[in-house]
Order: structure tokens, then C-alpha cells, then sequence
């Protein structure tokens, strides 16, 4: 293959056949290809784009260039993707919850990004918890447990990961088509059937816009059907934490409150359910996706998906009394501390950017990829869109390593939180795009 050639006609906009495509996959999985030709590359297509067919290409190639897991089950293969949000712990709800439903879930999941959680930073708060498998390892949980949520290893998509950090470095991180590429070649490597996208939008999200998020979940939804995967999104919003929490242990905890009593978190339990019956209708478990939210419902009011999320647990190196002394195990931050409100109002928005940020701070996140996380960290209670507020109640709870740590947070959230006469909450689920 000529690099050279194919990022020309990248560059002109002409259509790029599947066959380059698939070699230059290959050449960045076995080395062949530079980091300065995959640059070029990235830049190209940040600026000309690839077109529909050269994404579904891309999204292929990518996904062939390592382990591709083939299932022998007896049930259909799903599985669920959100673009990333603040207290988003929906994967922790709705695996175990789908699996109770009769799906199998082989949930491949990421770390911390940006100012936005991670569903393997969470699960890895609980001790001993492992998330780190190979193929073999991974089939074998998802057949005993029906579900398992892991790290994405080395064997998964590594064209992804060898264009994703050269991504990082050449400022070519925003592309829809190379974010799209790169989510579900990973996910498609799983060997899925079906796939249910939660695409966030608002302050706490990466596309801010509904326009951005319609744009991006449009792409995936196409690519992903593409590629011979039905997929649905949801866009959703992200203009305030999904959660009353955030910080690794502190939004397992919350899980672990909505399967004890869904109703304590309705936001949270509204979303899971609407992507839970889009998933079972999508994996023929479910005739209509209000069915099948009342599945997962059941599911977990009646204990089901709990005891799948407690067997799960353990079954990853995770305590096996985790369901039912999941307070003794999870780790508590030494100083607990209100921000107090400063006068009386409603709570008109939220800057979910600067709690991510705020928690990044208090180690709750990483500055760098070497850094250590703190799973005890990060704020809880925190005060919700249309809550009338009195002088002194707390926006939120700061839970901190030390003092300091404290104080550099609450000064940091000073302006997080604005406040007015009137407002109203956000709708929760803005549109669904199939």
C-alpha cells in the first residue's frame, strides 16, 4: 500500500476503496504504518471527511485487524455504548439487568476521559475487582455470569489503538468519522448482535449540542448498521450529573441504592430502562421498547439483575458478600464536606464540566495516564435542576482526601452552580435516532 497515495486522495476527497482501508488497518496494527503517515491520514479525514461507505470501511477494517469473538450461547449477544458522561453509571444497572432479561452481555468498556467518568474506574473501586481478561477469559464470564464489563486488552481493535493515541497527539481527537470508527470497531470485535448508543449532550458531555449530538449519533447508527450490526441511539442529556453523584466509589454506591430501591434515583432508572427496552427489542426479547423497559424494570425490582451484578462481582475477584455488605467494602473518603449554598433560589443549571474537573482535582481522575486514582473521592448529594434552595443548604457534599483538598474543590465549584427565581428540569431523553 502507498501511505502516500492514499492520503492524497484523502486530501482531494476522492472515495478511497475498502481494500486501502483495510490495509492501512493492517499496517497500523503490525507496525508497517508511521505515526507521521497516520497522522496525515487523521488530518485528512478531519478535513475532507470519508463519506458513509468509507466509514462503515474504516469501522470494519479496524474491527478485523485483531480478535474478533465468535459466541456459542443461548441467547442473543448485546450490548450498550454511552458517549460519556458526569455520574453516568447506567453500564453497572443495565448489564446485569439485560443478562436477567435473558441477553448476554460482553460489555468491552473505557477509563475516566476528559472531565468524564469511566465504567472501568468505577467497577475497579470495588476491591479486588479485576477487568483486565483475554478472549478466552471474557467468553467464559459472559457464559457463566451473563454478562461481564472488562477493559478493552491489546488483542481487541489495536488499529484503533495505535491511531487513537496518534489521534490524541495531532489534535484530530474530534472527527465524527474517527470517533465513530474508533468506538465500534471495538465494540463489534466483541462479536455483538445488537447495540444500544447513549449519545450524552449538554455541559457535562463532550458534544455540548444537540447538533453535534444528532450528527454523532447518526453516524454511528448508520455505521454500525452498516457493518451488519442493528443499532439505536439515544441522545440524552448532560446538563447536569444523571446521578446525585461523582467519583468512582460513590456512583457504585448509587447503583447499589437504586437496585436496593430503584425509586431513590429515578433519572438514573429512567434512562437505564429506555435503553434497556430499546436493546431487548433490538435483540428480539422484547416486542416494543416500552415492553421491554418494563423488563428491565422488573428485573431489577425484583432482585434479578442485583443478584447477576453480585455474581458478576465476584466472578471478576470482586468480595462474593459484595450485594450484601457492599457498604463495608467500598472505600470513604477521611473529610466529608458541604458546599454551601449562598442564598436562596431554584437551581437553574449546572456546570457539569467544572464537577468533572472538580473530581479530576480531588484524584478522583487522572491529569495524566500514569496517575493513580482515588475511588473515594469525588461529590455526592449534589443539588438537582429546579430544587428550591435555602442559604446554607448544601449544592453539593466534597468528599476529599485532606482539607486542602476540600478547600481548593469548593473554591473550584464556586460558580458551578447558578441560580435564578424559576426553572425548570431538563427533559432526559431529547431523541431517538434508528
Amino acid at each position: 500500500m502507498d501511505m502516500r497515495r492514499l492520503n492524497a486522495a484523502l486530501r482531494a476527497g476522492a472515495p478511497v476503496p475498502a481494500s486501502a482501508l483495510t490495509a492501512f488497518a493492517r499496517g497500523l496494527a503490525d507496525g508497517t504504518v508511521s505515526d507521521a503517515q497516520a497522522g496525515a491520514f487523521a488530518m485528512a479525514v478531519c478535513l475532507r471527511g470519508l463519506g458513509e461507505a468509507g466509514r462503515v470501511a474504516l469501522t470494519q477494517a479496524m474491527r478485523d485487524s485483531g480478535t474478533v469473538l465468535q459466541w456459542d450461547v443461548p441467547g442473543p449477544m448485546i450490548d450498550k455504548h454511552s458517549t460519556g458522561g458526569l455520574g453516568d453509571s447506567v453500564s453497572l444497572l443495565l448489564a446485569p439487568a439485560l443478562a436477567a432479561c435473558g441477553a448476554f452481555v460482553p460489555m468491552i468498556a473505557g477509563r475516566g476521559l476528559g472531565h468524564t467518568g469511566g465504567t472501568i474506574d468505577k467497577l475497579e473501586a470495588i476491591p479486588g475487582l479485576r477487568t483486565t481478561y483475554d478472549a478466552e477469559a471474557l467468553q467464559a464470564l459472559v457464559r457463566r455470569q451473563g454478562a461481564a464489563i472488562v477493559a478493552a486488552n491489546a488483542a481487541i481493535a489495536p488499529a484503533d489503538r495505535r491511531l487513537y493515541a496518534v489521534r490524541d497527539v495531532s489534535g484530530t481527537v474530534e472527527s465524527i468519522d474517527l470517533i465513530t470508527a474508533s468506538i465500534l470497531s471495538k465494540k463489534l470485535a466483541a462479536g455483538i448482535g445488537a447495540l444500544i448508543m447513549d449519545v450524552k449532550c449538554g455541559t457535562g458531555a463532550f458534544m455540548t449540542g444537540r447538533h453535534e449530538a444528532r450528527e454523532l449519533a447518526r453516524a454511528l447508527v448508520d455505521t454500525a448498521t452498516g457493518a451488519g450490526c442493528p443499532t439505536v441511539a439515544l441522545i440524552t442529556d448532560m446538563n447536569q450529573p444523571l446521578a446525585p453523584t461523582a467519583g468512582n466509589a460513590l456512583e457504585v454506591a448509587t447503583v447499589m441504592e437504586a437496585f436496593e430501591t430503584p425509586a431513590s434515583h429515578p433519572a438514573l432508572m429512567a434512562v437505564t430502562e429506555a435503553l434497556g427496552g430499546e436493546a431487548l427489542v433490538l435483540a428480539g426479547l422484547a416486542r416494543t421498547p416500552g415492553d421491554g423497559a418494563a423488563m428491565i424494570l422488573q428485573a431489577i425490582g425484583d432482585g434479578r439483575a442485583a443478584e447477576r451484578f453480585g455474581a458478576m462481582v465476584a466472578a471478576q475477584g470482586g468480595p462474593h458478600d459484595f450485594l450484601s455488605q457492599w457498604r463495608a467494602h467500598l472505600p470513604l473518603a477521611p473529610v466529608v464536606r458541604a458546599l454551601p449554598c449562598p442564598r436562596r433560589g431554584v437551581l437553574a443549571a449546572v456546570d457539569g464540566r467544572a464537577l468533572g474537573h472538580a473530581v479530576i482535582a480531588l484524584g478522583g481522575g487522572r491529569q495524566v495516564e500514569s496517575d493513580r486514582i482515588d475511588p473515594s473521592v469525588g461529590l455526592s448529594r449534589i443539588a438537582r435542576i429546579g430544587a428550591q434552595l435555602e442559604p446554607g443548604e448544601p449544592l453539593c457534599l466534597i468528599h476529599a482526601a485532606s482539607d486542602s483538598a476540600a478547600d481548593t474543590a469548593a473554591a473550584s465549584l464556586a460558580d458551578a452552580f447558578t441560580l435564578a427565581d424559576a426553572a425548570l428540569p431538563p427533559r432526559l431523553i431529547h431523541e431517538r435516532i434508528a
